[in-house]
Formats: C-alpha cells, sequence, structure tokens
C-alpha cells in the first residue's frame, strides 16, 4: 500500500529540493578569479579587464577577422543606452559567461545578454544636484571580480553589484562631491583588490590612488599623489601611517602642495611580471606655474606603486614644473622593448599629452626613449636621454601675471600641442605581432596665458585663459603608427575631426578605431592602409574590443559623442559643431555567405 506524504513530509520535501536547486545554481555560477584577470590577455572567449589585460596591451591574437576577411564584417545587433542621458559615451565593453557590461554617461551600467544584445538589467545611480566633472558626464568601464561588477561615479562613490542581478552589494563614499571630485575611470583588479583614482585635477583636489578589498569595499591602502602628504594602510579598522609621499617642500614651495591636483582621473594599469601598479597623474593646480616654483611632484607623472604596500617603487615625471595643463595620466603600456644593442628589457611605454612618446625601464622608471609622436610641438625642444628632462622653450611658457603692469594678466604664448594635447583620454594600442605602437594623435595648439587665482573649495581652480585652435585646414586627428625603438612614425592615416576614441590591435593584422564623424574603422597595421569602415549615426570616443564566441570573432564599440572637446575646444568645437549626440554599443561578427 502506498503511503501518502503528511503537509510536514511535503514541505521538508520541498525544502530540501530548494536548497538542493540553490548549491547547484551557487556551484554553477561563474565567477571572475584573479588568474582570470591576469591571463584575460591570453584567453581570447572574453574581455573581463580595462585594456583587454591589466597590461594595457588592447591586443587580441585572434585572426579569423583578418586583412582579407574583414571586408565582410557585418553589424549584429545594436542596443540604446536610451533617453536623453547621451552627451559622451567612453566606455569599454566587459564580456563574461555570456554577458556583456557597459556603462554609459550618468554612472549607468547595463548587463546585456552578448548573443542578442537584450537587455538583462539595468542599474542608474543616484547623482545629487552640484556635481563638478570637468570634462562631461563620461564613464569609462567597469571591473569584474568574483560575482560583483564594479564601477566609479560622478559623485566620487564606488558601487559594487551582483552582476547576475544587477543589486547593490556595497557602495562606498571615495570623497566630497563638493569640493570637485569626481571618478570617471574604469576600476582594476589587482590580487583581489579593486584600484581606483579620483578626477578633479582643475578644482584643487589631492590626486591618489586607493585599493579597497573587492569584495567588501573597505580600504586596504591610500596612496596620495602630491608630494608632503601621507599615505595610509588600514588594518582591522584601523588608519596606520604608511609614510609621507616625497619630502615635505622638497618640490613645492609654501602650502601650495595643499592643493596640489595631479589627479590619477585615468585609471591604471598592473604588470605581474614586476608587481607593479602603473598609474599616471594630472597636472598640478593651479595651472598658473608661477604661483608654485618647482618641479611640483608628483604631478604629470608616470607613478609605479607596489601593490602589497601601497608604496612609491619609482616615479618618472614626464613634465616637470607643468605649465601648460600637460596631465601625464595617459597609460603606461608594458611590453618587451629590443633595443638597438639587442638586449631585451622589461619596458613600459607611454604617449603623453605633452605630445612625446617615453619608453621606460618598467622595474626601475629608467628612461630608454623619447622622441615627439605629433609634428607639431614647440613647448619643448626636446627630451635629454641622459637626464630624463625635458629642453624648455623658456619663450613658450606663459607669462606671470605678477611681472605685467595692472598684474591682471600674464603674457600670452602659442604653445603646441594644446592642453587637450597630442594624446588625452583616448588608448593606444601595442601589436605583438607588429611590435608597433597605434597611437590616435591629435596636432591643434592653443593661444594661452596666466592669470592670478586663489584656491576655494569646490570652485575652479586653474589661473590661466587658453584658445585652441585647429593648425590644419584638412585634419586634426591621425592614427599613427610608432616604432619605439626607431622613435620614427611608420605610417599615419590622417581625420577631419579630432580622434578621441582608442584602438585595438589583433593577429589578424588590424588596428580598429573610431572617429567623431561616427566611423568604425580598421586599418592594415603594417600599412595604414583602410580596408573597412561602418557607420554608426553618432561619433565614437571609445575603445573597441574583440572576442569569439563559438567558434565566431566578435569586435564591438561603444558609440556617443561627447567628451572633453565640445566642452573645451573653442574654435575647434565650432568646427565639429555639426556632430550628433548618440549613445548605443554596436556588435559586429563576419557574414556567413
Amino acid at each position: 500500500m502506498k503511503r501518502s506524504r503528511t503537509p510536514r513530509n511535503k514541505a521538508l520535501a520541498l525544502t530540501l529540493l530548494a536548497s538542493a536547486l540553490l548549491a547547484f545554481g551557487q556551484a554553477s555560477a561563474k565567477e571572475v578569479t584573479d588568474a582570470d584577470i591576469v591571463n584575460d590577455a591570453k584567453t581570447t572567449g572574453d574581455v573581463v579587464s580595462f585594456g583587454m589585460g591589466t597590461q594595457g596591451q588592447r591586443y587580441s591574437p585572434l585572426n579569423k577577422v583578418n586583412t582579407k576577411t574583414v571586408k565582410d564584417l557585418v553589424p549584429v545587433w545594436s542596443f540604446s543606452f536610451g533617453g536623453e542621458k547621451q552627451r559622451g559615451q567612453e566606455s569599454q565593453p566587459l564580456i563574461y559567461d555570456g554577458k556583456m557590461y557597459v556603462t554609459a554617461s550618468y554612472s549607468r551600467i547595463f548587463a546585456l545578454d552578448v548573443a542578442t544584445g537584450k537587455k538583462l538589467w539595468k542599474y542608474e545611480h543616484r547623482l545629487p544636484d552640484g556635481i563638478m566633472p570637468c570634462c562631461d558626464v563620461i564613464n569609462r568601464g567597469a571591473a569584474l571580480y568574483g560575482d560583483l561588477v564594479i564601477f566609479g561615479t560622478l559623485d566620487a562613490q564606488l558601487v559594487a553589484l551582483n552582476k547576475d542581478t544587477g543589486k547593490v552589494v556595497w557602495k562606498e563614499k571615495v570623497d566630497d562631491y563638493a569640493a570637485g571630485y569626481s571618478m570617471t575611470a574604469a576600476p582594476l583588479i589587482v590580487k583581489g583588490m579593486v584600484v581606483t583614482g579620483v578626477s578633479g585635477g582643475e578644482f584643487g583636489v589631492v590626486g591618489r590612488l586607493e585599493a579597497r578589498d573587492a569584495k567588501t569595499g573597505k580600504l586596504l591602502w591610500s596612496r596620495p599623489t602630491v608630494e608632503g602628504h601621507m599615505g595610509y594602510r588600514y588594518e582591522n579598522g584601523t588608519k596606520v601611517e604608511n609614510g609621507i609621499s616625497g619630502t615635505l617642500n622638497a618640490t613645492w614651495s609654501g602650502d601650495m602642495w595643499k592643493t596640489g591636483g595631479a589627479s590619477t582621473w585615468n585609471g591604471a594599469t598592473y604588470d605581474p611580471d614586476t608587481n607593479l601598479i602603473f598609474v599616471g597623474t594630472g597636472n598640478p593646480a593651479p595651472w598658473n606655474s608661477h604661483l608654485r616654483p618647482g618641479d611640483n611632484l608628483f604631478s604629470s607623472s608616470t607613478l609605479a606603486i607596489d601593490p602589497d604596500s601601497g608604496k612609491i617603487v619609482w616615479h618618472y615625471q614626464n613634465t616637470p614644473h607643468d605649465g601648460w595643463d600637460f596631465d601625464g595620466v595617459n597609460e603606461f603600456v608594458s611590453f618587451d622593448y629590443k633595443g638597438k644593442d639587442g638586449k631585451v628589457v622589461k619596458a613600459g611605454g607611454k604617449a603623453d599629452r605633452n605630445g612625446f612618446f617615453y619608453v621606460n625601464d618598467r622595474t626601475n622608471g629608467k628612461l630608454l626613449n623619447a622622441f615627439p609622436f605629433v609634428h607639431d610641438l614647440n613647448w619643448a625642444k626636446g627630451i635629454d636621454l641622459k637626464t630624463g628632462r625635458p629642453i624648455y622653450n623658456d619663450e613658450n611658457r606663459p607669462g606671470d601675471p605678477a611681472a605685467g603692469s595692472d598684474g591682471s594678466k600674464g603674457k600670452v604664448v602659442f604653445s603646441a600641442p594644446s592642453f587637450l594635447g597630442g594624446k588625452n583620454q583616448q588608448q593606444i594600442a601595442y601589436s605583438q605581432q607588429t611590435g608597433l605602437f597605434y597611437v590616435p594623435a591629435n596636432e591643434w595648439g592653443m593661444d594661452i596665458w596666466n592669470e592670478p587665482v586663489s584656491y576655494k573649495k569646490g570652485a575652479a581652480y586653474l589661473g590661466a585663459g587658453f584658445t585652441i585652435k585647429a593648425l590644419h585646414d584638412d585634419y586634426i586627428g591621425a592614427m599613427r603608427a610608432v616604432d619605439p625603438v626607431t622613435g620614427k612614425i611608420v605610417w599615419e592615416n590622417k581625420n577631419y575631426a579630432p580622434l578621441w576614441g582608442g584602438a585595438l590591435a589583433t593577429g589578424g593584422g588590424l588596428v580598429f578605431y573610431g572617429t567623431p564623424e561616427g566611423y568604425l574603422k580598421a586599418l592594415d597595421a603594417k600599412s595604414g592602409k583602410e580596408l573597412w569602415k561602418f557607420q554608426a549615426g553618432t561619433g565614437i570616443v571609445a575603445p573597441p574590443v574583440t572576442w569569439e564566441q563559438n567558434g565566431e570573432q566578435f569586435v564591438a564599440v561603444v558609440t556617443g559623442w561627447g567628451g572633453a572637446v565640445p566642452l573645451w575646444g573653442g574654435d575647434v568645437a565650432k568646427r565639429v559643431n555639426f556632430l550628433e549626440q548618440g549613445g548605443s554599443v554596436w556588435v559586429f561578427k563576419l557574414h556567413k555567405s
């Protein structure tokens, strides 16, 4: 005789079944590990870090889309970020376990089905009134770790969401947005830590790099990037001094270091070979260099930081005593440098805002090579390879207002490049196939002058005026292939508008990048010949990525015109005011005949 179940037995059975299903779901849910992140450049089935690898090379060995097949590249799907919240879209997508994670303007993030573009969830951060982003309401991307997706917000917060549900797991305030702090860079994951910087150099903030426990958001260490400020470690919730950055007043006079700028607004890279984090620092504050004699460390520099201790291991200052707003935040990309003597050195390459390309030994910061990657450059005559310092053109430093008749305005000088830089936020790529760097460069100049200024919390802290000007009628931007050994520009592909989106190099012999005119382009990596382009309907100011799925290679890019150029570009902004805004992500693959 069959025994019927009692209500109690049924309830117990259901509970056990639910527990089993939950346990199965937890076991089957894929989590991003430290190994996934360190090996991101080698694994082609996903993109789990900004830079397509922590070293920042933006190179993929995938070659199904190549110089012969790229003509057959077609759109698969497009997803609109929607609403009236458009403006600049500078985000790099991440792809993992069948999902795409992509941030958008105004501190939004979306999870999409990578096969169809279907929206899985959206998180929209509630921004307060009074945020003060310098250069548009952009966001450059997120980080993945464990079951979390983490990104920074325009009101200087760090938010971690469950990557499968979009629910907030933790949220931490990084600093006071009312004092000018914000966050725009994609976080970096190093050894289970989420490493982030801060934006706000135009408001007299103090730059720094921080590391938090990626799973909890708890602060582990903080390293200021202005000399004289104390670094800290956080042990069991206790704040412990971890040494001053540099030496107090060694390169800053008086109290100027207290509001010294040097923000870390473009993020960092990490090299597991040397176990070093590399971060670039922004301009010293204020722009008026006559108010702050000295080199003003560690502004406009590259810093190497030990992730285990939070201490500076070495530094190289690209623009000592910066007077032109030449932020040194440009990414430091690790690569193996074979010099003219045949020796291979662990090195890093950096296309700096000041117009020079630098190659440094990444173990100690020693300068190996430096050369211009722009044609028009007049603030310096070159870089002394023995001292590592610029050979200044003294007549090209904006004049001291105090030396004028009424003290209101210093001598106006014309400087090239402009403060928007030979390269700005747009990312370079390095091809392991060709040994070349691919640099989205810009040729422009500026009239610039200094003015008196004093610090006021939350107010612009410049002490300078400027007008940006185009130098050529036919182009401003140029995608350039640069040889880090010879210092030669191997080829260039000119563009009418400024280039503001990053590059991608592939094993298929291609370089992908976008233009403000709305084209995603593919060039032959060896010759620079244009092989393919697609009109996305709005300007592209973001870096493309590529991955493979089910035996097919895909390419994706975020589109949406904006960023610093329309806001700060002066005459150049007027020249490109016909460009339309937008906000989408496009995905492409080869057409099957």
